[in-house]
């Protein structure tokens, strides 16, 4: 008999497991996904059930697989006969995921982990940049291996974690060229903030929920693939050259998030962030603790360098800082960005954001009391995208400093001038990113 599995998940990595582990596999019957309001996506108590569509899921679901509330996981495992759960999402203390084991274990069922058997083979060799949690820096390593592959003649694309939470068959394979395409596939501000800066450099980036189709496609057009991991999440394909980036503005995090410590394990060079913003004895305690559990792996040091156009747009000015939702939710960081280069510039007052916030995002402030005076950019729906105009527009200040990685004017329609801030990685020293690739210039066809 199948034996009868549930897929904890945040619609991402929980899809491209079923897909790589469960599809056709008839010795299973996934019978349901459940996903969870910790990484942002919503319970799913107040609206209508998703499916995991029959068109994703093959022949053994005709009638698709139910994704249903993870609060509500003892009376599934116990009305559905669940007889194994496994856990599919990332950036989760190993205290939570085993919380999660003793809830599942105490309702009957046995609990797994899915490792690197979900990677798949390609026939393009495959650079891959991840991270130890989220907001370690990946979308500045990524744009810049980016343009340092394209530099070396290479037709490059980058394949990114997917965030699916509209119509899963749309998204099965979407391709992003233009910033139109972006408006063309609906995304959630949270899906530009990965896609934006690439496509704005000139980037070619997949995304989506079937990776094996996607990687027929994009091996028709690349050759050499740059997997942009989300949260902290493994790659989906198998790397070549694995990067993970960690963070000393949070050191031990390294060591008690799941799956990051798995990616640290596994890392060919582990890129150690933020140090032009970072304490000396935070640094060593990172960089001690990479060589404790992965003595092969080399390290890079780097500076994440913060810029804005104008600083006399800064200087001396109100601001509100907005920055990158993940990064401050189940990120755990209680500023970025924006409050750096409120700093740098010479701002007079960081602006708290509280008192205008309104409906989710006034929440979501009470709900993650460890932010400073920043806000969060979320934007999951249209409502959300709704709130977070109307939160900005209710804050008196000078300036909205915006320190997502998105042109943050093209998606709210904001009262106050809008001053964005990027930031970019550069290395310290050697290894670098160059002499990385130079080691595995063979295996990578440079």
């Amino acid at each position: 008999m199948p034996r009868r599995t549930l897929i904890m998940g945040a619609a991402g990595r929980d899809f491209h497991d079923f897909n790589a582990m469960f599809r056709g596999n008839d010795d299973y019957e996934v019978v349901a996904f459940t996903q969870t309001f910790a990484q942002n996506i919503g319970e799913l108590d107040d609206v209508p059930e998703r499916t995991y569509p029959a068109s994703l899921a093959g022949d053994l679901y005709p009638e698709g697989i139910p994704i249903l509330p993870e609060s509500h996981l003892e009376t599934i495992i116990e009305e559905r006969d669940v007889e194994e759960v496994v856990f599919s999402y990332s950036d989760m203390s190993h205290e939570y995921v085993m919380n999660q084991a003793s809830r599942a274990i105490s309702s009957g069922a046995d609990f797994r982990l899915i490792g690197t058997e979900m990677m798949l083979e390609t026939e393009t060799p495959v650079v891959a940049v991840d991270a130890v949690r989220t907001g370690c820096g990946k979308s500045q390593a990524s744009r810049k291996l980016a343009e340092i592959l394209r530099d070396r003649g290479k037709d490059v694309v980058v394949v990114r974690e997917p965030m699916p939470y509209g119509d899963l068959e749309r998204q099965r394979v979407q391709r992003f060229e233009t910033i139109e395409d972006l408006e063309a596939h609906d995304v959630t501000i949270e899906e530009r903030e990965e896609y934006e800066h690439h496509i704005e450099r000139g980037h070619l980036v997949y995304a989506g929920v079937d990776y094996a189709d996607i990687l027929a496609e994009v091996e028709d057009e690349a050759d050499l693939i740059l997997w942009d991991g989300g949260n902290n999440e493994l790659p989906f394909y198998e790397p070549d050259l694995h990067f993970v980036l960690a963070d000393p503005h949070r050191p031990g995090h390294e060591l008690r998030y799941h799956p990051g410590e798995a990616n640290l394990r596994l890392a060919d060079y582990v890129l150690i962030n933020k140090e032009n913003t970072a304490e000396a004895a935070d640094i060593e305690a990172v960089e001690r603790n990479v060589k404790g559990v992965n003595p092969d792996a080399g390290v890079i040091h780097a500076d994440s360098v913060v810029t804005v156009e104008d600083e006399s747009l800064v200087k001396g000015k109100r601001v509100l800082a907005v920055e990158d939702g993940p990064t401050l939710t189940h990120g755990g960081t209680s500023d970025g960005a924006a409050a750096i280069a409120a700093e740098k510039y010479g701002a007079a007052e960081l602006v708290d954001p509280r008192d205008g916030a309104v409906g989710s995002i006034r929440e979501i402030l009470e709900e993650y009391p460890h932010l400073g005076n920043v806000l969060p950019a979320m934007g999951y729906s249209e409502a959300q995208v709704e709130e977070l105009e109307q939160s900005i527009n209710n804050v008196d200040c000078d300036v909205v400093l915006a320190g997502t990685p998105i042109d943050l004017e093209k998606v709210v329609d904001v009262d106050t001038p809008v001053v964005r801030v990027r930031y970019d990685i550069e290395e310290r020293g050697e290894p670098n990113f160059e002499t990385a690739l130079d080691e595995h210039a063979d295996i990578l066809e440079l």
